[in-house]
């Protein structure tokens, strides 16, 4: 099955599938797909079933009685039959179900299949009955593919005692873009433009197609009109998409308090602590929202990568940053139109410092995980973090963009070393103090007795959106421990 030309990337996804699709053997499998919502799991499955003549049934959240009669319609039509099906429980309906796949292995999706499980709990255990060995004789071989937005709802339906545990030949999770694809999926080849478009929708499929209808900025002076007439405009739906985020999210009952957290986390409040003091609350009330917000895919949790009793909460989606730094503290002004323009000018300092900043600091550390060549280390890197050295002598501490562990090429250990640390400022000329700042940093974590030190072969890197002094820019040509990675470096090299 070739894949579809409208179909953006998703190579793996795509062999994933088919591979999965095309299995011989005689027995019925179980497929599960997951992702946030937006990122394109149902274009991906429709192009699936249409490609293979395959069956395919999208739930609505509705009633088990409705959801049970809206299956049968749409099977009887899948099977030719005149009349629906008409299944008085689930256990009837995927025992049919089961029995469709007759010239051979035939796909049947299920999207949704959270709605359909919040109606029939049992549900869950059904699907396992009818995959178990004593009811295959009754069964065809169908490729079943449950697919769900509801992401701690899909992350426990094959975990721990579930009733589907071990069952799954195929487990896809899709993913939103990454920076540089998103860059090509917006047809936007000039990095400024594509880094400055990514901090506010990030990598997800929707968000160009359906939400902005193909409206991309045309370059870095066309952006700020983009914000205003795709984002800040109450008549587009991009307008009003953060909110309906958390409101779509099954695990999110009280939004109020989760929108709270968020908000503490885009101002800056990366500890649980910090994000206590800012809501007024306990820092052990938190607990729960804060592992929601993370089993969603709306933050992230990440470890110091120095510290290791110390971590930071960081809003994985941009969007919902942007949201809360540059929009909810406008939502009165926003909702009346026209008003766009004036916000936006008033919300720049804020946008750069809350939004724009810390996206890049992220970039530059997905840069340097997914993308920097193995000369720009001297080594193999396989983590890459953030995180807090102190200073004690000065009586401070210091912060560090991106610090890059991994195996040094001239050790023969094996043991994790500290390959290089860098700085990421978007709006400022990176020049002479800068380096000088890394330098002095590089020998504080040199004469650490403990974890993987530096050493005067740890490379210095400098990351800039605004670009480096030629001072700088000479002593990176003679020394090849400093590594200059300005947009164009960031986008397009290694």
């Amino acid at each position: 099955m070739d894949k579809p030309a409208e179909i953006f990337d998703r190579d793996f996804e795509w062999a994933e599938l088919t591979r999965y699709a095309r299995y011989s053997g005689p027995e019925a499998t179980l497929g599960v797909v997951s992702g946030r919502r937006r990122q394109g799991k149902t274009f991906l499955l429709d192009a699936l079933t249409r490609a293979s003549g395959g069956f395919m049934f999208t739930a609505t959240e509705t009633t088990e009685g409705d959801a049970l009669r809206q299956f049968g319609h749409a099977l009887a039509a899948h099977c030719g039959e005149s009349v629906p099906f008409r299944f008085e429980h689930w256990d009837e309906a995927i025992a049919r179900l089961m029995r469709i796949a007759t010239n051979g292995p035939a796909v049947a999706v299920i999207d949704e299949f959270p709605f359909l499980a919040k109606a029939s709990p049992a549900l869950p255990s059904i699907v396992q009955r009818a995959l178990d060995p004593a009811a295959r004789r009754g069964n065809t071989p169908v490729r079943l593919l449950l697919c769900g937005s509801a992401l701690s709802f899909m992350g426990r339906l094959l975990a721990g005692d579930a009733p589907l545990r071990g069952r799954a030949g195929l487990e896809l999770v899709v993913p939103t873009l990454e920076y540089r694809l998103a860059a090509r999926f917006w047809d936007i080849t000039d990095p400024r433009t594509a880094a400055l478009t990514h901090a506010v929708v990030g990598g997800t499929p929707a968000y160009r197609r359906e939400f902005t209808q193909g409206d991309t900025p045309s370059g870095p002076e066309d952006f700020d009109d983009w914000v205003v007439r795709a984002v800040l405009n109450p008549g587009r739906p991009l307008f009003r998409e953060a909110r309906y985020l958390l409101a779509e999210e099954p695990e999110l009952h009280d939004t109020a308090l989760y929108h709270s957290v968020l908000a503490a986390i885009t101002a800056g409040n990366a500890s649980r602590g910090g994000i206590a003091d800012y809501m007024g609350r306990k820092s052990t009330d938190l607990a729960h929202p804060l592992h929601v917000l993370e089993d969603v895919g709306l933050i992230r949790h990440e470890p110091d990568a120095f510290r290791r009793n110390r971590s930071s909460y960081r809003i994985a989606e941009p969007l919902i940053a942007f949201y809360h730094a540059v929009m909810r503290p406008h939502w009165g002004d926003l909702e009346r139109p026209g008003r766009g323009t004036a916000v936006w000018r008033r919300a720049q300092s804020t946008f750069r410092s809350k939004v724009l900043g810390p996206h890049f600091e992220s970039l530059c550390r997905e840069w340097a995980r997914w993308h920097a060549g193995p000369e720009t280390y001297g080594g193999h890197p396989w983590r890459v973090a953030a995180g807090t050295v102190n200073d004690p002598s000065a009586r401070t501490s210091h912060e560090v963009d991106v610090a890059v562990f991994g195996e040094d090429e001239h050790e023969t250990t094996g043991r994790e070393t500290l390959l290089a640390i860098g700085e990421a400022k978007w709006n400022d000329t990176m020049g002479l103090a800068h380096l000088e700042r890394l330098r002095h940093i590089r020998n504080l974590l040199a004469s650490r007795p403990t974890g993987a030190t530096a050493s005067h072969r740890t490379r210095l890197l400098c990351f800039s959106g605004a670009g480096f002094t030629d001072e700088l820019r000479g002593i990176a040509d003679r020394d090849r421990t400093v590594q200059l990675v300005d947009l164009n470096r960031l986008y397009e090299g290694e």
